[in-house]
């Protein structure tokens, strides 16, 4: 019993980084990070190399699936993978109907997100503060960067899913967003909502690619600089808030063959600069509450995430 509750809180977990990677500006790698599985998750992805094949070969799948940790994987990306399929839909529908609200509850969780790791810092000497400026900045870059033309072409669907998976995995830099820039978001979506499984398999082929070299270089960051990680991983988080501010003015507006719209550039408002400038109703309370909303489910993430440990 105490085991099948670790599982499912495992693929609740996964559920949460599924639709947390489903939205642009958010990373599945916070949720990763503040539910005290990120490490194990990179570690247990690193364990996947020639060693454990070998152990396949000689000692069969038993042996090899406990030196990767598959029960842990499985259980995760699971919930990863069913949460994409489920929320994809949904969370397009609400960026489009509700993105105020949408947007207020991804700021309250990042807000309690950087508090919670940054508090993870067991000392800031000047190299901390040196990487948590160039994460911020490096964050800020990626946000302010203007979109590309997507395209259906195999060779950068494969690409997409290469790169989109290392931001998925760095707490702050969202995948999605990734997407975005690259102009394959509205592509990957459609692709899934549509069911068009060759895009599909394409991207998850370059996304095992990404993920399988991208785990190892970061893990052995945590190894061997762990405090100047940690504060690179909040400064990436710190700049990601500029993506997700509710209340903003669309300066520019791209609209492709398909009429689907990606913004270009916009100017962050105050809730009643944006309802003079736009004419619209900034939902000012509703917003207030929905942030309190990320703030709660992050404490209650890390909450479970050390009761976690505890028991471990």
């Amino acid at each position: 019993m105490v085991l099948f509750k670790r599982w499912l809180l495992l693929f609740l977990k996964g559920m949460a980084m599924g639709a947390a990677d489903v939205v642009p500006g958010v990373s599945g790698g916070t949720i990763a990070f503040i539910s005290g599985i990120y490490e194990d998750l990179l570690n247990s992805i690193r364990s996947i190399n020639l060693h454990s094949l070998k152990l396949l070969k000689n000692e069969g799948p038993t042996a090899f699936w406990r030196a990767i940790n598959g029960n842990f994987l499985l259980a995760l990306f699971s919930g990863i993978l069913l949460s994409i399929a489920s929320f994809a839909s949904l969370v397009s529908h609400l960026l489009e109907s509700q993105p105020i609200l949408v947007w207020s509850f991804f700021f309250g969780l990042i807000v309690a997100s950087i508090i919670y790791i940054f508090r993870q810092l067991p000392r800031l000497r000047w190299p901390e503060w040196t990487f948590l400026w160039v994460g911020t900045l490096m964050a800020l870059g990626v946000s302010l960067a203007p979109p590309v033309q997507g395209s259906t072409d195999w060779l950068m669907v494969f690409m997409a899913g290469t790169i989109a998976i290392c931001a998925m995995i760095l707490p702050g830099v969202s995948g999605s967003f990734i997407l975005l820039l690259l102009g394959m978001y509205p592509i990957m979506i459609d692709a899934i909502s549509g069911f068009h499984w060759q895009i599909i398999l394409v991207f998850m082929l370059g996304c095992v690619t990404g993920l399988m070299a991208f785990a190892r270089f970061l893990s052995w960051l945590l190894r061997h600089y762990h405090s100047c990680t940690i504060a690179l991983l909040t400064g990436f988080l710190l700049g990601s808030l500029y993506v997700v501010w509710p209340w903003r003015e669309t300066l520019e507006v791209l609209i492709d063959s398909r009429g689907r719209e990606t913004i270009l550039s916009s100017r962050l408002l105050l809730p009643a600069e944006f309802a003079r400038v736009t004419g619209l109703d900034p939902k000012t309370l509703m917003a207030t509450l929905w942030m309190v909303a990320g703030l709660l489910l992050v404490l209650g993430l890390e909450y479970l995430g050390g009761q976690q440990r505890k028991k471990l």
